[in-house]
């Protein structure tokens, strides 16, 4: 059996990714998951994931998978989709951010604040977080389940696991500051966990968990062009933004790993790590900041079907390296 640890990054409706993804491993049955590290969409997917497992195994995570992008794709809550969708034709073409409805929801959530709704503010995700099976996901049994947010007033990564996990971590996680209000939990205030921990990879060093972590990666690490319109430039600062917290945990595992391999480190004092990542960043280089907010339908679908494609790919080139070694090469990302 091969055993390794999920590590799931959040990115709005782009985590369709992630769910295909999902959706082609768990057809791998000799591939067990130990433990699942998430962050705002891939907090969502981790959940269904382990509340499936729990319940029925493989095949009633994947129907819970498919129920919750179902619940996704039937958002229609004004800041994410609706009106602004109507207006976009269906394709991976960005084009959303130059429709006149997005536009005036982008000018507006630089204008207006989530708190201005007063009573009338609700987050349009708690009526599919609430369905979660919480007595499942806060179990010992199934995969370990760790949730990542961001503390507002200390800036601090937070990271809510099995029996913490509720309703409002969820959310919290997924917290967008522009789009919902803080959701405050045990009298401190969450922004989405993008921020310090897009996942959070350091619960998964622990000397039980497996020593392959699979990250599913939605934000593209690289581009090839140097953004000039207004929309390009927002779109690379988000990806750049949300994938600091990634490359700076890489970077610390890298230097572990060269002070293990040159002796100077004494071999059991940390943890050897095998990283391995599945991405299509040319596919996500095709989409915008505007297309994860705003959950088109059959732009969801045809991430699923690129994600089932990714992890195809990643079990037929590098399946075999699970429990033997790394498929990423960190110095030379990092060179």
């Amino acid at each position: 059996m091969r055993r390794l640890n999920l590590a799931l990054q959040g990115g709005g409706a782009h985590g369709a990714f992630t769910w295909g993804v999902l959706d082609r491993l768990l057809q791998e049955d000799d591939l067990e998951i130990a433990a699942i590290t998430g962050t705002s969409a891939g907090a969502l997917n981790g959940a269904a994931l382990k509340a499936g497992l729990v319940q029925g195994g493989r095949e009633a995570a994947r129907e819970n998978l498919d129920w919750l992008w179902q619940q996704v794709m039937g958002v229609t809550d004004m800041r994410l989709s609706g009106w602004i969708a109507a207006l976009t034709p269906p394709g991976l073409q960005p084009m959303l951010e130059y429709t006149p409805g997005y536009q005036a929801f982008e000018a507006a959530s630089r204008m207006m604040s989530p708190y201005a709704y007063g009573p009338f503010y609700q987050n349009p995700l708690r009526r599919i977080v609430d369905q979660f099976a919480y007595d499942d996901l806060c179990g010992t049994q199934g995969p370990d389940l760790f949730v990542c947010a961001t503390n507002v007033r200390t800036g601090k990564v937070k990271v809510f696991e099995n029996s913490t996990i509720c309703t409002d971590a969820i959310l919290a996680s997924a917290c967008l500051p522009t789009l919902f209000q803080a959701v405050e939990l045990d009298g401190e205030a969450y922004w989405d966990g993008g921020y310090t921990g897009n996942p959070a990879l350091f619960p998964l060093f622990r000397d039980d968990l497996p020593a392959d972590v699979l990250i599913v990666n939605i934000n593209p690490l690289e581009r090839p062009d140097i953004p000039t319109s207004p929309q390009d430039i927002q779109n690379r600062i988000n990806e750049i933004s949300f994938n600091s917290s990634l490359l700076r945990e890489l970077r610390a595992i890298d230097f572990v790993q060269r002070l293990l391999d040159q002796g100077t480190m004494q071999t059991g004092t940390m943890k050897r790590l095998f990283v391995h990542m599945i991405a299509d960043d040319d596919l996500m280089q095709r989409l915008s900041v505007a297309s994860k907010i705003v959950p088109q339908i059959k732009v969801m679908l045809d991430l699923k079907a690129a994600g089932q494609a990714a992890a195809d790919r990643f079990l037929h080139d590098h399946g075999d390296k699970i429990g033997n070694s790394g498929s990423v090469d960190l110095r030379a990302m990092f060179a």
